[in-house]
Formats: structure tokens, C-alpha cells, sequence
């Protein structure tokens, strides 16, 4: 689907959520359980999924088009007004992430081209931290190992499912995770993906929506064999099931059901960085832009 793709927009008194996810294997297994009926809304929402890759999803946010849509945390500063974050559906790296791949025996110049997934993506905010001198393209991640392989760049950052597998004659030239760390001095969880929700939605409403994707996740994980199984007999995945199997295992998992301090601590430190190096024009703090769950507690008291 096209980047200016139009949403089909319910009648004005349906309740329905837009909601974009990509159609890589954590997201897919996140998400899913809400399509398969084994997770409902409180309040009787429906939900309207959109599977795009992340870039496409982040282009998307920028411009308000959905109502909830899975990001990378490299945007959410430049979307934090109109956007707050959720607390479910994450995707971090511990000890693991994207990898900066090249040709074996190629030594890379300091200004050796390069292409990343996406302007906005958070391996291309660490990337630019890391080697500001390279000179970057952007393409559909599919399509990064094939740009490599044949010349048309030195190297690539490989993401989801192709860190996984790639062509032999390839190698890993760094880890982000190693740039990650080196930057923070610290192990911290690495940020990769979260999930977003429109602002000009009523409370009420965010609150019931993050509740039934906290639900999803939790579904999913307990779960988890006959939930694969299904995605696979629906060839929704790009995998076999021992790749899957381990592709869940690093980014959907118990760290994906809700927000951490230790990932929240994280996030904060990724926002610092990109504030330091001028990509974001504040310093902010994650916890400011969450759903305000104080309400729900009120109501009730």
C-alpha cells in the first residue's frame, strides 16, 4: 500500500479504531489475536488493521492518518503532540537488534553509502549518531540485502525477520547494539518499536483500546504455539517455524506486554541522544506521554 494511502473511514457514529501494524512476525503475533476473536473491547470498539512496513507506518503518523499504528521509537518525538504513547506492543533488543551488513573482506570508507529501512526508523537515528559522514538511502527493508549484494550500495542495516538469515558472501560489519551501548555507556534494553495512539481520542476510549492491546499481547503469549500455527497455515508469515519460533523469542515476548521502568529509563536515553545530535528539538520524558491511567482509578473510587 502506497505511503498517501486513504483510509476508508467509518460512519460518524461507529465506533471503529484504524489500526497499523507491520506485517513482520512480531507484530503480525502481537496483534493477531484481536482478529482471531479471542480478545474483545470493553467498550464493543472494533478495529480496522492496516499491515504496512514501518516506514510507510511511520510516514502515516506524521501525517494523523491512523488512530493507533505501530512506530518507531525514533519518531515518537517528532509526533508526541499529536500522538501519545502506549504501554504494550513493544519490541526492544537485549544483547541483539539490527545488523550493519557487508560484502566479506570490503573494508568501509568513512563515507561508504549506505541504506537503512527509513528516515524516521530508530536504527537510523542510532546509525546517524554512529557514522555521520555516511551517505544513506532509503528502501523498503526487503529490499536491503539485494542493494548490497549487488553494489548498488557498500552496505545495509538489516531489520526484522533478515537479521535472522542472509547470503553467505555477506557479514556483519557492527551490531546496533554494540553502537547502542557504546553511546550509553550502560546496558540498557535498545528501543526498536512501539505503539502510537491519537491524541483526540476520548480517554475512556485510549484507555479500553491499550487495555485490549495489553490483552492481545498477553493472549498471544500464553497462546503461543496455536497462534503460530495459525499464522502460518494463513501464510502470513515470511518464515518457517523454527525462524519464527526464534524471531518471537527476541521481540515479542513477556518485556513486549507492558511498559518497564528499565525500558522506560531506556526510551529516555534514546530521546537524550537524538536531543543532543539536533534531531529532536526537546528533551522529553517518556512517562509525560503516556495515557494518563489516573482516570480509570477515579472513576471507580
Amino acid at each position: 500500500m502506497p505511503y498517501n494511502v486513504a483510509l476508508n473511514k467509518p460512519d460518524q457514529g461507529e465506533a471503529v479504531i484504524s489500526v497499523g501494524h507491520s506485517p513482520d512476525a512480531d507484530d503480525l503475533f502481537m496483534y493477531y489475536a484481536i482478529v482471531f476473536g479471542w480478545v474483545d473491547s470493553a467498550l464493543g470498539l472494533r478495529f480496522q488493521n492496516y499491515a504496512l512496513d514501518i516506514q510507510t507506518l511511520n510516514e502515516m503518523t506524521l501525517k494523523n492518518e491512523l488512530d493507533v499504528s505501530a512506530i518507531s521509537f525514533g519518531l515518537y518525538p517528532l509526533v508526541r503532540e499529536e500522538y501519545a504513547l502506549l504501554r504494550t506492543g513493544m519490541s526492544f533488543g537485549d544483547g541483539y537488534g539490527p545488523k550493519l551488513i557487508k560484502k566479506r573482506g570490503i573494508s568501509l570508507k568513512r563515507n561508504f553509502k549506505v541504506a537503512l529501512s527509513g528516515m524516521h526508523t530508530s536504527n537510523a537515528l542510532l546509525f546517524k549518531v554512529a557514522y555521520p559522514e555516511a551517505r544513506i538511502i532509503y528502501k523498503n527493508f526487503l529490499e536491503i540485502e539485494q542493494a548490497v549484494l549487488s553494489g548498488e550500495v557498500d552496505a545495509g542495516v538489516l531489520i526484522h525477520e533478515s537479521i535472522l538469515e542472509f547470503d553467505s558472501t555477506l557479514e556483519v560489519e557492527r551490531e546496533i547494539w554494540e553502537v547502542w551501548c557504546e553511546l550509553n555507556k550502560e546496558e540498557l534494553p535498545l528501543p526498536l518499536g512501539g505503539m502510537a495512539i491519537r491524541r483526540s481520542i476520548p480517554l475512556n476510549r485510549a484507555i479500553d483500546i491499550e487495555e485490549t492491546l495489553i490483552k492481545a499481547v498477553r493472549v498471544a503469549l500464553s497462546g503461543k504455539k496455536t497462534l503460530s500455527n495459525m499464522l502460518m497455515q494463513k501464510n502470513l508469515i515470511r518464515v518457517d517455524s523454527e525462524k519464527l519460533d526464534t524471531y518471537l523469542k527476541l521481540y515479542a515476548n513477556e518485556d513486549s506486554a507492558f511498559l518497564s521502568e528499565l525500558q522506560m529509563k531506556a526510551l529516555n536515553r534514546m530521546f537524550e541522544l537524538g536531543f543532543e545530535h539536533g534531531i529532536y528539538d526537546a528533551r522529553i520524558d517518556c512517562r509525560d506521554y503516556l495515557i494518563p491511567r489516573e482516570y480509570e482509578a477515579l472513576r471507580h473510587s
